[in-house]
């Protein structure tokens, strides 16, 4: 049987000192558990989708305040609690939707055409074997970049490289993908 490896609070100065692939097992032993809390708590798939990404950018952007003294899980649930709340309250101030928003809804076109939804997913399988095949490094940042939009300064710290070395590995990256993307 695997040892558990390093507790969360290591794993998490390891982290908060440089260490990206400390990040990377925290995330992986807390997103399902805290995915389900989100799921339980809103109901909604899209909506639990887009809380959780805005959680770990806020732990992401929080890292340094971080105290050893707090534990990690008390610490990303308490970001999750207070996100969960800003929603509530977010929610609670949105005006109801007009009556007949049902009628509005049927109105609209249905572009979902299995046809398009083919399409998408070439080109989702396409992108996705484009990025495969980038070295580690790129893609690394690269996805830091684009979907995590961490700034350089950031992806560097997540890294542990300086902002030109990012610079370097992004636009690297860029032009190996736009080689391999069809005209």
């Amino acid at each position: 049987m695997n040892a558990p490896g390093p507790n969360d609070e290591v794993l998490m100065l390891a982290w908060v000192a440089g260490e990206a692939g400390a990040f990377e097992q925290l995330y992986a032993r807390h997103r399902l558990k805290l995915y389900r809390y989100l799921l339980r708590r809103l109901h909604e798939d899209a909506l639990a989708d887009e809380l959780f990404q805005d959680i770990w950018q806020r732990v992401i952007a929080a890292r340094a305040g971080w105290k050893p003294d707090a534990g990690f899980t008390a610490w990303l649930y308490t970001i999750a609690h207070h996100r969960l709340g800003d929603h509530w309250r977010a929610q609670a101030r949105r005006p109801a939707p007009p009556l007949d928003a049902d009628a509005r809804l049927h109105c609209l076109a249905d572009d979902d055409t299995p046809e398009r939804v083919l399409s998408e997913f070439e080109h989702r399988r396409h992108l996705q074997r484009a990025l495969d095949a980038l070295p580690d490094e790129q893609r690394e940042v690269l996805l830091l970049r684009l979907e995590q939009e961490l700034t350089l300064e950031e992806i560097g710290a997540v890294t542990g490289v300086g902002r030109e070395t990012v610079k370097s590995r992004l636009r690297y990256a860029m032009d190996k993908l736009r080689a391999r993307w069809p005209a």
